[in-house]
This record gives C-alpha cells, sequence and structure tokens, in this order.
C-alpha cells in the first residue's frame, strides 16, 4: 500500500466528490440518477448542518478514489455504527491497495468512536466487490430487505 494516503475531504473537493459520484452511477448503471450538484456536495458534506463525512484516498498524491459516510445507531447493541454511503475507486487504480486501505480507515474511525458496527451495501451483481467483501471477512445480511421512500411516493406519503 505504498505511496496511498487517506485524508478527510474539505470543501475544496467537492468538485472532485461529484467527478467521483457520477463515475460511480456509470460502474453501477444509474448515470441519469445522479441529480446532486457540486454545490448540493458542498451544501450537503460541507455545511453547518451536515451529518455525513468524506474521506479521500490519494495514490502517489493523485485522488484516486473517495468514501463518504455517516453513523447511525443499533437500539439493540445501544452503539452507534458507522454506515459506509459510497465507496469508489478509479478503475486505473484499483488493485493498488484503495480500496481495502479506505475500509481500513473507517473501520479505525468505527473502533475510535466505540461503534458497535461497521455495514455498507453492494449491488447483487458487483461479483468482484462481492468476493473483496468477503475476503476480509465481511458477511452479508440476506435477513433484511431495503425499503425506500423517494420522490413523488415519498412526498405524497408525508402529505397525506
Amino acid at each position: 500500500m505504498s505511496g496511498l494516503e487517506i485524508r478527510q475531504a474539505t470543501i475544496e473537493d467537492s468538485a472532485l466528490i461529484h467527478k467521483f459520484i457520477t463515475e460511480l452511477a456509470v460502474y453501477e448503471k444509474a448515470e441519469n440518477e445522479v441529480l446532486a450538484t457540486v454545490a448540493d456536495i458542498e451544501n450537503s458534506l460541507f455545511g453547518a448542518e451536515s451529518t455525513t463525512d468524506a474521506v479521500i484516498c490519494n495514490f502517489n498524491n493523485e485522488p484516486v478514489g473517495f468514501a463518504v459516510y455517516f453513523f447511525n445507531f443499533s437500539t439493540w447493541l445501544g452503539k452507534h455504527g458507522l454506515y459506509l454511503e459510497d465507496l469508489y475507486v478509479s478503475p486505473e487504480h484499483r488493485g493498488v491497495g484503495a480500496g481495502k486501505a479506505l475500509l481500513k480507515h473507517l473501520a479505525k474511525i468505527a473502533l475510535s468512536k466505540n461503534c458497535g458496527r461497521f455495514e455498507w451495501n453492494v449491488l447483487d451483481w458487483n461479483e468482484p466487490a462481492i468476493r473483496f467483501y468477503k475476503s476480509i471477512g465481511a458477511e452479508p445480511q440476506s435477513e433484511w430487505v431495503g425499503y425506500r421512500l423517494s420522490g413523488k411516493a415519498l412526498k405524497e406519503f408525508a402529505g397525506g
């Protein structure tokens, strides 16, 4: 992992984070679903009300990936957990250890904050990621099914 450095993201990284988000969406075949702008990233990640955080991975002083995370809470454990919203490494830099370095960095944050869990989701077709996650000891959580209210359905439900 020589040449790798993980650093806290700053508001000056907003355009870079937006670029990585767009690249991730292309990889996940969902480019048209990215509605966020650079200004949205600035406000949401770095604004006064932000509850999210981000880190940037550099390889030989070049930004090659990022992770966005936040803290959730487990009532059963009575502890916070760290939830990884997104992790992305540029295709040309995969294999240098950037993804593993990002995950280790976040795992250390989780332990330093006394979190009971470190969780994330992965698309069911993303076999390379699934193999990688299993190789580091992560286990799939298949007993829960995720649900989402968004857009029109969220507005209608909240207003009704």
